[in-house]
């Protein structure tokens, strides 16, 4: 049976096609993704479930892909320290290929089936960390051999793909499987598969860093101060949290304690004593 992913665009012609129209053409498609990520809810949900009960228990999240796949979970993963302040090697992202596979591709570096447990080895993985598999088309070496070796291993597996019973869901304990049908460039998984992969990690990974107390009411009182746009941030929260009125002072007091957290609390203790 052919794979959805690559299963022939509802569209031809498309070279026949205006610019706007192939706008259009690519909105509409883009517009079935999130329907097709809500009947998979309830199984991520079970993956944040377990992701947060191992972190607290010091464990970590891994994101195993190659091509496009490999590099949102690095893209997702190298977003959770400025954003909420946790650890670098909290959730890691790997690629099949290595760091140079990020901008350029690795001739054959996913057909490999040990490379993916070989490269979680390099991180001491143990017990209490999660292992996610990416796959559009689910039949990536590199993420089958990773996810086959985690599970063998007593670790905590997922995978994300958009093929239903591709091989990647059999390897995985907790399948998430966006169905988005073709692509409108037939074969071409960097759209509405990676479209659908992104939104999702970004569902694990915000969901669990809330559950894990890095975001108060609805603000990210963690997040890392690397330019002068967060300071911003963090100051505007600092005056709407504490009611002070004067940025200066609420910039002073973020700049102080290194975070929005510290500084709110510093402020309610001054008050209160």
């Amino acid at each position: 049976m052919r794979k959805i992913t690559e299963q022939r665009s509802d569209y031809d012609h498309l070279e026949k096609m205006t610019i706007r129209e192939l706008l259009i053409n690519i909105n509409q498609e883009d517009m079935k993704v999130p329907p097709a990520i809500t009947p998979c809810i309830p199984q991520i949900e079970k993956l944040v479930e377990g992701v947060v009960t191992r972190m607290k228990e010091g464990g970590r999240m891994f994101y195993v892909g190659a091509g496009t796949s490999g590099r949102m979970g690095i893209l997702d993963a190298s977003e959770i320290p400025p954003t909420f302040g946790a650890p670098y090697d909290l959730v890691i992202g790997l690629i099949a290929g290595g760091d140079g596979a990020i901008r350029r591709a690795v001739e054959q570096a996913e057909d490999i089936l040990e490379a993916g447990w070989e490269d979680l080895q390099k991180h001491h993985i143990g017990e209490n960390d999660v292992v996610v598999g990416i796959a559009a088309s689910g039949t990536t070496p590199y993420v089958i051999g990773a996810l086959r070796k985690a599970r063998e291993m007593g670790l905590l597996t997922a995978s994300i793909t958009c093929n239903p019973g591709s091989p990647v869901t059999k390897e995985a304990e907790i399948p998430i499987v966006p169905i988005v049908g073709p692509e409108f460039v037939t074969g071409s998984t960097r759209m509405k598969s990676g479209t659908a992969q992104k939104l999702v990690l970004n569902m694990i990974s915000t969901a669990a860093m809330i559950r894990l107390g890095h975001v108060v009411g609805n603000k990210m009182v963690d997040m890392q101060l690397t330019n002068a746009k967060l300071v911003e941030r963090g100051t505007l929260m600092i005056m709407e949290d504490t009611g002070i009125e004067d940025y200066d002072t609420a910039r002073a007091l973020l700049l102080e304690h290194g975070n929005v957290r510290d500084a709110v609390l510093a402020v309610q203790k001054d008050r209160y004593v």
